[in-house]
């Protein structure tokens, strides 16, 4: 990672270090402080103290996200709350520093008839030429793992074959976001559909070395921009593309591979409340099923209720925005 090198660099790799001696996470805030790093270099500022005017002045400048903004507000006062007790300040200048109204986003969800309806449109996109054939049905488990089993476009990509267990009908997915592992039962659909593929595979290829389960080139494993291309297709091929919308604090999220993820979770909960069960207390099952280290954090996918329920609140936001 690039070292800072505004006037403040040694004190912000000091508290850098010391959250990370704490047990955070440093990469997200060393992120936020490299922004605010640069924007001191770019404002030639090389002094203290910092008045409240330049982080008024920051924080109309170093992003055009509210939502940034405010993370990046958070961590730099927080690193002056750092200062101030080391004694190099005697007051934290961003105190009486406002935060942004936040942007709140709705992501694109598929009802599960538009899911079946993009999963056949990637099948129907596979070449039957030799040289594509088995690329093309590898993108097409890759969109099928995302939609049925709630992964990160990234997870069924870096999967090896020794960790696909077909007697236990489990694949084990190593080394994740938030650094965790966890080994999650396949659906039975799924389940065959990986045994078809690697049938194919024994066909195609007598002495087939590629490690991965879902094979690229070589020895190498698909590529994230395989999927997306082949997502991308497919949605335009059912009509489902539409474009990002932002009406006033709200961003309507367009269609994208991690869009899957959050359908999954929305109508797997609506999956079980049809079945007269609690989906609050499915919640932190659910949770561990897709990697979430708090099932809080699957909660916040629960944005809208389904498909449906999310086109109706686009109206009720753009009504609203004309009524202003």
């Amino acid at each position: 990672m690039k070292p800072f090198e505004s006037f403040l660099a040694k004190q912000l790799e000091e508290y850098v270090a010391y959250r990370k001696a704490l047990g955070y996470a440093k990469m997200p805030l060393r992120h936020r402080l490299a922004a605010f790093d640069r924007y001191l270099q770019k404002q030639n500022i090389n002094r203290h103290p910092l008045q409240p005017w330049f982080f008024l002045q920051l924080r109309t400048e170093i992003s055009s996200h509210p939502n940034t903004v405010n993370e990046i507000l958070l961590d730099i006062r927080g690193f002056f709350r750092f200062l101030v007790r080391k004694g190099v300040l005697d007051q934290n200048p961003l105190t009486d520093i406002p935060r942004l109204a936040k942007r709140y986003f709705v992501p694109f969800v598929f009802s599960p008839q538009q899911t079946e309806l993009l999963i056949k449109a990637v099948c129907k996109d596979i070449r039957k030429r030799q040289k594509y054939f088995l690329l093309d049905m590898a993108k097409y488990m890759a969109i099928v793992m995302l939609a049925r089993c709630g992964m990160r476009i990234n997870e069924p990509l870096h999967m090896q074959r020794c960790h696909y267990r077909k007697e236990e009908a489990t694949v084990y997915i190593h080394r994740t976001k938030f650094r965790k592992d966890r080994l999650i039962p396949l659906p039975k659909a799924v389940l065959a559909e990986i045994e078809n593929y690697l049938a194919l595979r024994r066909i195609f290829y007598a002495n087939d070395q590629n490690p991965y389960l879902l094979a690229g080139r070589g020895k190498t494993p698909i590529k994230d921009y395989h999927i997306r291309r082949a997502f991308h297709r497919a949605v335009s091929h059912i009509g489902l593309d539409r474009p990002k919308q932002v009406i006033g604090n709200v961003t309507f999220g367009a269609p994208v591979p991690h869009s899957l993820r959050h359908s999954f979770a929305i109508n797997t909960l609506n999956k079980i409340r049809a079945r007269g069960q609690s989906p609050q207390h499915a919640l932190p099952v659910l949770a561990a099923y897709m990697g979430h280290r708090k099932y809080q954090y699957t909660g916040a996918y629960l944005k809208v209720k389904d498909a449906d329920h999310r086109m109706g609140l686009i109206e009720y936001t753009k009504s609203r925005a004309v009524v202003k």
